[in-house]
């Protein structure tokens, strides 16, 4: 990495330290989950024309000329503690938004983007016409949101917010924007990409019916803080159930001091 930019090897090792975190709470098995980081701006032109070996690949056309960290399809996201140039690349998509070139990494052998690469870059494509600021976003599976989501309270979105935001103030104070409660929609597809995009425009944590999380955020820090935090109100609330009641938890009032 040492002839990476500053910023990017940051970057880097937040993913390395991030992925640790999401493989000891079990939250990516095996090859699940997937993570991406815009880093465009952060690389000289000439560093990135000196690359010609393109690869293509049907993108947005206004993702031309971005530049993306980003993991590999079937990677398992614990290898990015030690291994990230061989599960994870750098790629920069070309003018035309045809194809993509490798920056850096993607040394494993027949290395693929993420199959969930188009949602990605969507995502960050709406962080950067909003201004957001936002340039990570992270996929994974965390237990209890995912238990959740096969709960009939995830039919209700609003109580569902609710239900988590009452079971303590930080939950409400961290995740104030509450949780998408996006239908189910198979990965990878178009139709997946477009529901977490307009989930992501009003709320801080987008949850996939019977399928896992997404969340995005400044930096890979901020993307795993919005997940913890989230899935922290409905570990309690299950807690609270497993224990035979239902809890009682803030108030309105209290809710409304916290806003």
């Amino acid at each position: 990495m040492k002839n990476l930019p500053a910023k990017v090897i940051n970057h880097i090792i937040q993913v390395s330290e991030v992925a640790g975190y999401l493989w000891a709470k079990e939250w990516a098995e095996k090859s699940s989950g997937n993570i991406s980081i815009d880093l465009s701006g952060l690389f000289r032109e000439s560093a990135i024309n000196r690359i010609h070996d393109e690869v293509p690949c049907d993108f947005p056309k206004e993702a031309a000329g971005m530049v993306l960290f980003v993991t590999g399809s079937g990677c398992r996201l614990r290898h990015l503690v030690d291994r990230v140039d061989e599960v994870a690349a750098i790629i920069a998509v070309n003018s035309a938004a045809t194809a993509y070139s490798v920056l850096w990494g993607g040394k494993s052998a027949g290395f693929k983007p993420t199959s969930e690469l188009r949602a990605h870059i969507k995502i960050h494509l709406f962080n950067a016409v909003n201004h957001t600021g936002k340039k990570a976003v992270v996929h994974a599976h965390p237990s209890e949101l995912v238990v959740l989501s096969h709960h009939k309270l995830f039919k209700d979105e609003a109580l569902f917010n609710h239900s988590l935001w009452k079971m303590c103030p930080e939950i409400k104070l961290y995740v104030p924007r509450g949780i998408a409660c996006v239908e189910y929609a198979r990965y990878g597809t178009e139709e997946l990409a477009n529901l977490t995009l307009e989930g992501l425009t009003n709320h801080d944590v987008v949850l996939w019916e019977k399928h896992g999380a997404l969340a995005t955020g400044v930096d890979m820090e901020e993307a795993f803080d919005f997940l913890d935090v989230a899935n922290k109100g409905a570990k309690l609330l299950l807690l609270a159930w497993s224990a035979g009641f239902d809890p009682e938890g803030l108030s309105p009032e209290q809710l409304d001091e916290l806003s």
